[in-house]
């Protein structure tokens, strides 16, 4: 899709850059440093999408104030110091300075509908130069026609920090700023107006949102609320962006939010809807020659293929991701992508043919993380290497080592992410119960039942309600009985 020519206006206020945190990265690259960011938030059970773009944004003075995860991150990493000693400017000198300055600029969007909040309108850096380093450039000049394309600053405004958030299974998933407001366009019928730099920065923190959501409460109560601002992207896609390079981040976005909501719908137990994202996902990366976006596809419709019984499909998948992955430079995915192999050639009873991928997907994490590992990787670590290995050797029949790699999963996993724990313990109550041991795998059961309560995942439902056939028999086992008891009064889900 080709995007016109933009004239840069002359900005009226351009950002400060912020010295101090420019100093503080040191000789370290922008990538360096957003990878020791993640580090220092991962000590904490903090959850930051920290990347090269986002150090360049804050040092351009683009982010005046980071939301409360990353001011939390940024203090632990140097402790002693405020956010003022880092650059950044007061909290409070940041809230509601938007509004107010909309509203003090004359004759600002008059074709704005009465009572909208308006955006923001601050004036950006006059550069417009490719760089290398940014493949998608944070700086670029907001249109000078179009009133929703403000220079956005997902991580300082109130809106897009609190948008997301849940509130017992409510999502507000189409609250994004700019995005919210191209929803409302297509909800009326209107077409959107051509996207702008806000536009794709909301919609990608739209999917950050959306992955943190499902890491911590499951994908259950997500799922139809999240298609809305999937419908709301494609509009948008359909309606043209306002730069080249806004157009390439819609289409990555895009493609990123329909495999997260295809997760949705795959943990939900809609395989059929799963299908039809995934392949979404996919065509959009076959348009635009994202590779990237392409593994991230074959990956996720592997995992699908070995839930819904087609193994050999799995299996083909997974080596078609990792063909597409193989430019990409990442270990840690190609050894993802090895385990989704794995768990297709287990479905086929490929005994040999699951170990040696098994084997591949070890020796690849044992590699390590790299800046190139993509953003959406954030989950993969060594909880979720034993618990896909536990999943295999499931699929095999061989519980005890099932049972031994799920046990690790378990103890290895940040309980920060409830739905993975919740995950780790089910496979571990079930491989338990398979492998003859019914009064560890109620013990092990007991624990996701205690979960059950943060999470909403029919994925785990279901696996706890197959323990619980299998745990029948027992029911006179040390705590089997009390196991069988509390599962029977859940109520039933959908």
């Amino acid at each position: 899709m080709t995007s016109s020519t933009v004239t840069s206006p002359r900005p009226d206020r351009p950002p400060r850059p912020n010295l101090a945190f420019r100093r503080l990265r040191g000789k370290r690259s922008p990538a360096e440093f957003a990878a020791a960011v993640r580090r220092a938030a991962r000590e904490i059970g903090e959850r930051v999408s920290c990347d090269a773009r986002y150090i360049g944004r804050v040092e351009a003075g683009e982010i005046r104030c980071p939301n409360y995860a990353y001011e939390r991150v940024f203090l632990h990493m140097f402790p002693g110091r405020t956010l003022t000693d880092l650059g950044f400017a007061p909290r409070s000198s940041v809230r509601g300075r938007r509004a107010r300055a909309d509203e003090e600029a004359t004759g600002a969007h008059a074709d704005r509908a009465p009572g909208t909040a308006s955006e923001t309108r601050r004036a950006r850096e006059p550069y417009d130069t490719p760089d290398t380093q940014y493949p998608h450039h944070p700086y670029e000049p907001h249109h000078p026609h179009h009133p929703y394309d403000p220079h956005d600053d997902n991580e300082e405004s109130d809106v897009l920090r609190r948008a997301f958030m849940m509130s017992g299974a409510t999502v507000a998933a189409a609250s994004l700023g700019p995005l919210a407001l191209a929803h409302d366009a297509v909800a009326a019928g209107r077409p959107p107006r051509r996207a702008g730099a806000g536009h794709a920065g909301a919609l990608e923190e739209a999917v950050r949102r959306i992955r943190l959501l499902d890491d911590r409460h499951g994908a259950d109560g997500l799922y139809r609320r999240a298609a809305a601002p999937l419908r709301t992207a494609y509009a948008l896609l359909d309606a043209g962006a306002t730069r080249q390079a806004t157009a390439d981040r819609l289409y990555a976005g895009a493609g990123e939010l329909a495999i997260s909501v295809g997760w949705l719908a795959h943990d939900s137990g809609r395989f059929d809807d799963a299908r039809s994202h995934y392949a979404e996902a996919l065509a959009t990366s076959r348009m635009t020659g994202d590779p990237a976006l392409e593994a991230h596809a074959f990956c996720n419709m592997a995992f699908l293929a070995r839930d819904a019984g087609r193994p050999r499909e799995a299996v083909r998948a997974a080596q078609a991701a990792q063909r597409a992955a193989r430019s990409l430079g990442s270990a840690r995915l190609l050894s993802l992508l090895a385990l989704r192999e794995a768990g297709g050639w287990a479905g086929l009873a490929d005994r040999v043919g699951c170990e040696q991928a098994l084997t591949r997907a070890q020796a690849l994490f044992g590699q390590g993380p790299s800046d190139a590992d993509p953003e959406w990787m954030t989950f993969y670590g060594e909880a979720e290497l034993e618990g896909l290995e536990a999943q295999c050797w499931s699929t095999l029949g061989d519980w005890p080592r099932a049972a031994r790699h799920a046990r690790r999963a378990a103890a290895l996993q940040d309980p920060h992410f409830t739905r993975n724990l919740a995950l780790y313990s089910a496979e571990l109550a079930d491989d338990l119960a398979r492998g003859g041991r019914p009064d560890e795998a109620a013990g092990a059961g007991m624990r996701v039942l205690d979960l059950l309560s943060e999470v909403q995942s029919s994925r785990i439902h279901t696996m706890l309600a197959g323990t619980a056939r299998v745990l029948l028999p027992h029911r006179r086992a040390s705590g089997v009985s009390a196991f069988l008891d509390r599962h029977a009064s859940l109520p039933r889900t959908a």
